[in-house]
């Protein structure tokens, strides 16, 4: 221990009982005598065993004690020893810190003078409280100060995560002379661990080798290596640690199990399992070779004699590798390592259980956590508040409250103590559960019997109310904490920033930031990226960046939440090259990638299109032993089968190849890529195969599948699947309505379209504007509109009114159905009824009055819009330009075009169509045909429709009757080379381009061709035309 007793005090060596004393608790409680009276022996007492004596009364009687022996006159037994150790037994415990200064006056008073040792108690005492002025202060009053007092407040400064200033104290030492010592320095290196100042860290260690000296030892042990190393592993920065690691073979010093383990903590930390284990192994072949575990202390005795490094792995090894297999993914792998335990003859304690019964109930097996809970106390560990809170949390979590209130009733029966911590562990877990009005009610119980909550209650209380997005209540608790005396940690400040920019108030995030800084609780890396997420979503990426320029510049190292933010950033305006520009940098200093930050990069990769980069990144983490977990599979999975690269046969397969099981997501994706190709039924055995494997189909798994068959004419089916999920307590959501509802529209017969939905009602679907727009839209659209107003009427008699979506529909119902007064009557009605048209209102009129050849109309309509404030966008641009096309009105048709094009919007393909047709009508097939090269270059491809348009064109102009014969022949080639083009994508033509190309072929000498055209397609059944209606 850094602070020790004088070593001349040997507290309490004879027993009380050779000395027929009585306890003196027994005293106190007769009646006879005062509150507190001092037993009439200890005046008697030798002065060696006071010291002990008072170790034995109430801290509230132990002052009261003091002053009836200096009171009797006796104060020359009553020496410095004694009241020096009595001010250190109140130091130590703390009951109320303030009373070591009371004990101090008494020991003034008395006469006895205060040595060194009794100053460096009062120091630390004050350190404790956190009263560094005032220890500083203290320090400069005194006479007589050594190593231990400027240690006592450096362990101060750094305690309060205030390394900078504990280094002036150091500064101080040197100056006054005062030698500094190897606590000192692991003081120190541990300070600036703590708050992730590395380099710092590293530079203190260095100094410490060059400081020592003959008059000086401070060379660094192997505390200090530790203490760095894990600071390095804390930080994810395992080369560094690694460095470290070898620099202590350098310095002749032999690594313990406590640095191997620090080690394999830092590999379990960053995620690489293969390196933990491998250097488990390294540990065993050190230790043991051939050996048997019966021999080990032979070995270590050898060990110092060669000095070659020789450890043994302790349980502290295995519930290290234990606790980061504890997940759901790789949950197997923790069993595994536990057997391997179990076999080496190390058996597991509390905290080993506790991990494995942690990782149990992460994963949803909450069961088997139970039966675990029960093995513990059968192997005589008992079960402890975390243990407990574990199933308690898990219980929570799967909705279960009313069996974590039997499980915690259970616990209270055997004996386990309801108290803060239990108290905390509901409240977080019921917040959790989404239960926050009893979370606040089990918060009211603790404070009703008498519990002061402390600063992880608080933290809890206020991390919850954040995540509701209750700031008001957040907000009142943190005064009400702070009102209380507990001050705010890291921890609470970060949550309040966490909720403020969840609720998009980034200046009150900032405002905190400014206020915890006020009272010196120093942000973390934590802290910081909670604020640059905050920037990053705020659209303020510059600030975000400045921050993590700020944070870089306090030697806060970069976590892995923070690379993923900016990946984030990057991902969304689809810059992945600069994202992994910020990856490398980063990498570059230390910090190793976990497979979360690689299947995030990968998967942006994907999103992009760039799929060889991101399957380099899948190899990449592959090779430096990360492995696939089914997160990671599913993403690369997704990205694979997206851009067609590969069957989802052959990517399914690679479950078993990397060891995983499939989940909900992993289904789900294969589900999608089957009702993509139309393989219906291969989806429907996959939702079978979910079943059996245990795997309950998810709202997601339904909608994919239901849309599938819907979208390949499967409506029975789909129904019979949600049958079967209304069943079990799915009730369809909003879109399967809609692609049902399409599906059934199809049969073109209210009748059918009207019980589907039914059904759905009946199944849970919620009767709302929603439900009752997505029918009215779908008989508007199969221009049922006297049908759709039925349900209007019974739509307003359950409460629901009509909104702009449901009259939109009605507008484009009547268009389609040429009833255009109606449309215009409707869209009248709207504004009677205080409604604001949309885009999509003035969208559907314009192509309304253009189909039924009403320019006037829409030239009126143009204006209001204009008037109105609107301004086009794709769909009125399509529209116009189609429209003017219609009408024959090219000139405006076109400066439409380029308009449109101009502002950035790219027309349709029908659009182009139009254009085309117009071109094709006036016989300018030239402007046609480059009409259709600028589709191409800005990303539209032509369909059949447009290559019919120009093969009848160029057909068309080649039949005039007065054309030479090159030009003839040259149009001729430009149909020819179209209908080829055409044929080669696959492309089906029409009856009149079939028609206009035989007939092309046989005037120009090529009947035969001709008939085997003709006898080829009609042979095919591509076209249902009789031979007597061609030429």
């Amino acid at each position: 221990m850094l602070f020790q007793s004088p070593s001349n005090i040997s507290p309490l060596k004879i027993p009380l009982s050779n000395h027929h004393l009585k306890f003196p608790y027994h005293i106190q409680r007769q009646s006879s005598m005062p509150p507190f009276c001092a037993p009439s022996f200890i005046y008697f007492c030798p002065v060696d065993i006071l010291p002990g004596l008072f170790k034995h009364f109430p801290s509230c009687n132990r002052m009261e004690l003091l002053r009836q022996t200096c009171g009797r006159g006796i104060t020359s037994y009553v020496d410095f020893i004694t009241l020096a150790w009595l001010v250190r037994i109140e130091g130590i415990i703390r009951v109320i810190e303030f009373k070591v200064w009371l004990v101090y006056s008494e020991m003034l008073a008395c006469g006895v003078m205060p040595n060194v040792s009794t100053h460096n108690i009062l120091i630390r005492s004050l350190c404790n409280l956190g009263m560094l002025d005032s220890a500083l202060h203290f320090v400069g009053t005194v006479v007589e100060v050594d190593t231990v007092t400027y240690n006592a407040l450096i362990w101060g400064f750094c305690q309060r995560n205030l390394p900078e200033q504990a280094m002036g104290c150091l500064s101080q030492m040197i100056k006054k002379g005062i030698p500094i010592d190897i606590c000192t320095g692991n003081i120190l290196i541990k300070g600036f661990c703590d708050v992730g100042s590395m380099g710092h860290a590293e530079q203190v260690l260095n100094n410490l080798v060059e400081y020592n000296g003959d008059n000086v030892d401070c060379l660094p042990d192997l505390i200090s290596f530790n203490t760095l190393i894990h600071g390095f592993c804390k930080n994810g920065m395992m080369t560094n640690a690694l460095q470290v690691m070898e620099d202590v073979n350098k310095m002749g010093l032999l690594p313990d199990i406590i640095t191997y383990n620090i080690l394999l903590y830092g590999f379990c930390k960053i995620g690489n399992f293969s390196e933990a284990k491998k250097l488990l192994n390294i540990i065993w072949e050190s230790q043991l070779g051939e050996q048997s575990l019966s021999d080990v202390e032979n070995i270590q005795i050898d060990a110092k004699k060669t000095g070659v490094a020789v450890v043994q792995p302790n349980v502290i090894t295995y519930t290290t590798l234990i606790t980061a297999y504890s997940t759901p993914e790789v949950m197997h792998e923790a069993l595994a390592v536990y057997q391997d335990m179990v076999n080496a003859g190390i058996f597991p304690d509390l905290i080993t259980y506790t991990s494995i019964l942690s990782g149990l109930c992460k994963s949803g097996k909450v069961t088997e956590a139970q039966a675990l809970f029960q093995e513990m106390k059968q192997m005589g560990i008992e079960p402890n508040h975390v243990s407990s809170s574990a199933i308690i949390h898990a219980l929570l979590k799967c909705g279960n409250p009313l069996g974590a209130f039997a499980f915690l009733s259970q616990m209270v029966v055997r004996g386990l103590c309801l108290d803060l911590v239990l108290y905390t562990a509901m409240m977080d877990g019921l917040f959790k559960a989404g239960k926050p009005t009893e979370a606040e009610d089990m918060f009211k119980m603790l404070l009703m019997h008498n519990m002061r909550p402390n600063q992880i209650t608080y933290s809890a209380l206020i991390d919850g109310c954040c995540k509701l997005g209750n700031m008001k209540n957040a907000e009142s608790v943190l005064q009400e904490m702070e009102v209380s005396g507990v001050t705010p940690s890291v921890i609470t400040y970060s949550s309040m920033m966490n909720g403020y920019i969840k609720e998009g108030i980034l200046e009150k995030a900032f405002e905190l930031l400014r206020k915890m800084v006020q009272q010196n609780v120093v942000p973390n890396s934590i802290t910081y990226g909670t604020l640059i997420h905050g920037c990053v979503m705020a659209g303020k990426q510059e600030l975000g960046l400045e921050l993590y320029e700020e944070m870089k510049s306090q030697d806060l190292e970069e976590n892995k939440y923070i690379v993923d933010t900016f990946v984030n950033m990057y991902k969304r305006s689809e810059k992945m090259d600069e994202a992994m520009d910020l990856v490398k940098d980063v990498m570059s200093r230390g910090i190793l990638l976990d497979r979360f930050n690689y299947t995030n990069l990968m998967d942006g990769y994907f999103k992009l299109g760039n799929v060889s980069a991101a399957l380099h990144l899948a190899q990449e983490f592959t090779e430096k032993g990360l492995g696939f977990d089914i997160v990671a599979f599913n993403v690369l999975m997704s990205g694979l089968l997206k851009h067609g690269k590969y069957e989802p046969e052959s990517v399914y397969g690679g479950l078993e190849q990397f060891n995983l099981v499939a989940d909900a997501a992993t289904y789900n994706t294969m589900i999608h890529a089957y009702c993509k190709d139309g393989r219906v039924e291969e989806a429907l055995k996959l939702w079978s195969d979910m079943k059996v494997d245990g795997l309950m189909p998810n709202k997601i798994t339904c909608n994919i599948l239901v849309t599938g068959l819907c979208n390949f004419d499967k409506l029975d089916k789909a129904m019979d699947i949600l049958f079967q999920m209304s069943a079990i307590g799915f009730f369809p959501m909003p879109s399967v309505h809609r692609a049902v509802l399409a599906a059934a529209s199809k049969t073109r017969r209210a009748s059918v379209i009207m019980q589907i939905h039914e059904q759905l009602l009946d199944m849970g679907l919620e009767a709302n504007y929603l439900s009752y727009n997505s029918l009215i839209n779908v008989l508007c659209k199969l221009g049922m509109t006297n049908k759709a107003s039925t349900v209007l009427k019974n739509m307003k008699s359950r409460g629901i009114p009509a909104d702009i979506v449901t009259y939109n529909n009605f507008i484009l119902g009547y268009c389609r159905s040429s009833h255009i007064k109606k449309a215009f009557a409707t869209y009248f009605l709207l504004l009677n009824e205080g409604l604001t048209p949309n885009m999509v209102t003035y969208n559907t009129l314009l192509d309304g009055v253009f189909s039924a050849g009403l320019t006037r109309e829409a030239v009126r309509l143009i204006d209001e819009m204009k008037e109105r404030g609107f301004v086009f966008n794709a769909v009125t641009y399509n529209i116009l330009v189609s429209g003017y096309a219609k009408m024959s009105n090219t000139k405006e048709s076109i400066r439409l075009y380029c308009e449109m094009v101009c502002k950035g919007f790219i027309p349709t393909t029908a659009a182009y169509n139009t254009l085309i047709h117009q071109f094709s009508l006036l016989g300018k097939m030239s402007q046609a045909r480059e009409l259709m090269n600028e589709m191409q270059v800005r990303g539209r491809s032509p369909n059949a429709s447009t290559y019919d348009i120009l093969i009848s064109g160029w057909c068309n102009l080649s039949n005039q009757a007065e054309l030479e014969k090159m030009l003839k022949r040259s149009y001729q080639a430009e149909a020819m080379k179209l209908w080829n083009e055409m044929t080669e994508k696959g492309l089906v033509p029409g009856t009149s381009t079939i028609s206009s190309i035989c007939r092309t072929l046989a005037r120009s000498g090529k009947k035969a061709a001709a008939l085997r055209l003709k006898e080829q397609y009609y042979g095919r059944g591509h076209v249902t035309i009789s031979p007597s209606s061609e030429e």
